[in-house]
């Protein structure tokens, strides 16, 4: 129920679902003949789309999440890397081969700090959630990514049932104390970082930060007070931008929920 209820109602709380709550707001307010607090709660709707798809608010929310931990020129090398679910799709029909979606990012980076040496292991962590959709675990997914990047079978070990980022770290640290590893670089987009590196850690595991799936970059963050044109099309409303907000509450929440419960 708690996983279901995580997924469900940050929904009427992200932008869109708020906006969404305040509008059908309005419609009882008309129907009632209430014209004040009809054009009240359209304006507050208004306004949040405004505000939550505006670049400059979507960049610094971001950055806020994803500098937190900045990788270093050098990773120092570790007993194993373990990369975190949330970024492939299912060879379903007609896709012809294992999808990657936007924090794909993370088993590439994965795979690339296992071939640059860093790690003589390669830990998979993600299951699927029935109601969202069946198919082979993203452990699967990501493993065969990794095998064609050139990541022996072997090396590679999965947790294909962790639903969460707290599942993850527990099961990760089962995969741990059974294979007697103790240092791990952690894999997982810089936005999730924060929740991820904290409740590894309070699990006790010794794990170094190794972000990837930057969205907010140097230039972008110059690029917001450059040029009129960019400064122009910084205020107009932009769906990208909606996401991001959306994906940066997320995390806030989650960090929020994570602690209530005692896990990070």
């Amino acid at each position: 129920m708690f996983l279901f209820l995580s997924k469900l109602l940050p929904l009427l709380i992200y932008p869109l679902g708020l906006a969404s709550l305040l509008m059908l707001l309005t419609l009882w307010w008309i129907w009632r003949r209430r014209r004040r607090l009809a054009l009240w709660s359209t304006t507050i709707a208004l306004l949040v789309l405004l505000v939550s798809s505006n670049t400059w608010v979507a960049t610094r929310l971001v950055q806020s999440l994803e500098w937190r931990n900045l990788p270093p020129e050098t990773l120092p090398n570790a007993a194993a890397i373990v990369v975190l679910g949330g970024s492939t799709r299912p060879a379903d029909y007609p896709r012809p081969w294992v999808d990657m979606m936007e924090s794909g990012d993370r088993v590439l980076h994965g795979a690339q700090l296992y071939k640059a040496g860093k790690a003589p292991k390669l830990i998979l962590s993600g299951g699927r959630i029935a109601w969202k959709g069946s198919g082979p675990p993203e452990s699967d997914d990501m493993a065969q990514i990794a095998v064609a990047m050139g990541v022996p079978e072997a090396d590679i070990l999965e947790d294909p049932t962790s639903l969460n980022t707290y599942q993850n770290a527990v099961n990760v640290k089962a995969i741990l104390q059974q294979e007697n590893i103790d240092t791990i670089l952690l894999v997982t987009s810089a936005m999730h970082m924060p929740r991820s590196l904290a409740i590894f850690k309070k699990q006790g595991m010794n794990a170094i930060a190794a972000p990837t799936d930057f969205l907010v970059s140097e230039r972008s963050v110059a690029e917001i007070g450059g040029t009129r044109q960019a400064v122009l099309l910084s205020l107009l409303p932009n769906a990208s931008n909606l996401d991001n907000v959306s994906r940066a509450m997320k995390e806030y929440i989650g960090l929020v929920v994570y602690r209530l419960r005692g896990w990070l």
